[in-house]
């Protein structure tokens, strides 16, 4: 077993309809639309209950021969401080070494007899540890899960081995170019602010981070009010409650001195940073403005926007034939190996861009590029391409929950951030909600004459002044 941070990422596809004639055409459009919406009705219900402790069980059961069971908990290195920055990170990585009541080989032997498999990964606000397994080993699982989170054994020896563990990976991210131009965008968007910090943490902190200091981080933030049991898959709601209460009803929801942590607000700069290297071939480039946060409404408007930019690869067939027309450009014009809008969002905040990888000559002409597509949506965005985007959207949020994994964190996701899951039938309503107009005032609230940041690493010597970036956030117009 090894630990996963999970990244991911969709793009919309494009479904092609022929047919003979105009009414064939019309009886396998709305074939399509029942199909569509039989598939929203038949989606069972999030059922969630709360223990007296305030842990929040939260399942959909669909009958599967397996389940995903997992802990979501509101910890991630947004909660940490320059000291133990990358204890969230490296507390992911221990709970593979064991327990107080289960060694490591003990907890990896019962995990494989299962046939299950334990994942875990850790973000700037959340840390999640679940487990796929058959159905009928819930209890096992739900079990060996609260055992993790509550009783990792935190032995100096298995530290230490997690210590080498992390400081390799540190390399490794080092290595992984797209990571780095991310971490350095929330370095100088967020500079001066704990989203500003890195997820795995500097590598000074990885050497000194000791039993006590992860031992206060987990007696500090694993509070069962600030977590959430997921389970999706062939599963029983009130047996998962009943496991929940059994196993996680003694986990504590009070605080030392009541003194409960309250997340620090996170100002957004303007402005750029750059790491140079021209030894590197390629550069990868990274622009945002300030997104909303997890609960605002826009982000449904920001969404469609992101669909209708699209995103693109040198892989990719089509050429001047794709629909959006940022990929239509850097296509036509070879002027990036691949691009991917972005709107990463976090409890009060968020960043709202694009992520690009182009040659050093490319770079100027890829930003006006994308720019450019910024500013014709908050002036330009039309209803024809809106509907195209609807449907592609719909199709995504599908598509992403197709298993009972994606599912699980899903629920665990959005329970732990919204306080309750939002159905795809809502979003199927608030997508509908959307027409040209509203698109065009939600860009404009966030993309028009507003300050960026900019992340560059690479051959990046040929990357606009930061000035001329951020006059190309605006139009002239006489």
């Amino acid at each position: 077993m090894a630990a996963s941070v999970c990244r991911a990422g969709s793009a919309a596809g494009k479904a092609l309809l022929s047919a003979r004639s105009p009414a064939l055409l019309c009886l396998k459009r709305n074939q399509s639309a029942v199909s569509y919406a039989q598939t929203l009705s038949n989606i069972p219900d999030t059922q969630i209950t709360t223990l007296d402790n305030g842990l929040r069980v939260a399942s959909e059961e669909s009958g599967q021969p397996t389940c995903t069971v997992g802990v979501w908990i509101g910890a991630g290195s947004r909660y940490e401080t320059e000291r133990n920055n990358g204890s969230a990170y490296f507390l992911e990585h221990l709970a593979f070494k064991g327990t107080k009541k289960r060694p490591q080989d003990a907890l990896e032997q019962e995990v494989e007899s299962m046939g299950a498999h334990l994942s875990t990964y850790t973000t700037r606000e959340q840390t999640a540890i679940y487990i796929k397994a058959l159905s009928k080993d819930l209890p096992k699982a739900v079990e060996i899960l609260a055992d993790v989170v509550q009783n990792n054994s935190l032995e100096n020896s298995q530290i230490e081995k997690t210590r080498e563990v992390v400081l390799r990976e540190l390399e490794e991210v080092d290595s992984n170019l797209q990571e780095v131009a991310f971490d350095y965008l929330h370095s100088t968007a967020y500079q001066g602010t704990a989203l500003g910090k890195t997820i795995v943490g500097p590598s000074e902190n990885a050497r000194k981070l000791t039993r006590a200091d992860l031992l206060e981080y987990i007696n500090l933030h694993y509070k069962a009010p600030r977590m959430v049991l997921a389970a999706a898959g062939g599963i029983d709601h009130r047996e998962l409650s009943d496991l929940a209460q059994r196993h996680f009803g003694g986990l504590s929801s009070t605080y030392e001195d009541d003194v409960i942590p309250a997340l620090a607000p996170c100002r957004f700069t303007g402005s750029a940073l750059t790491a140079r290297n021209d030894d590197l071939p390629l550069a990868h480039i990274a622009i945002a403005v300030e997104g909303p946060a997890w609960n605002s409404n826009d982000n449904v408007a920001l969404s469609l926007a992101n669909t209708i930019i699209s995103n693109y690869d040198v892989t990719y067939g089509g050429g001047k034939n794709l629909s959006s027309n940022v990929a239509r450009a850097a296509a036509e014009y070879k002027l990036c190996q691949s691009f991917q809008p972005f709107n990463i969002r976090y409890s009060d905040t968020g960043l709202l861009g694009v992520h690009f990888v182009t040659d050093k000559h490319c770079i100027e002409d890829m930003l006006h590029i994308a720019q450019g597509e910024w500013l014709r949506l908050c002036t330009s965005a039309t209803d024809t391409e809106l509907v195209q985007a609807k449907k592609a959207l719909k199709n995504v949020l599908v598509a992403q929950l197709d298993g009972t994994t994606p599912v699980c964190e899903d629920i665990g996701r959005q329970v732990l951030s919204y306080g309750q899951r939002i159905s795809l039938e809502e979003w199927n309503s608030r997508i509908d909600a959307v027409n040209a107009k509203t698109l065009r005032d939600v860009c404009s609230k966030y993309l028009y004459d507003k300050c960026p940041a900019v992340a560059a690493v690479g051959p990046v010597e040929q990357l606009p002044d930061y000035n001329r970036i951020r006059s190309a956030m605006y139009w002239l117009r006489f």
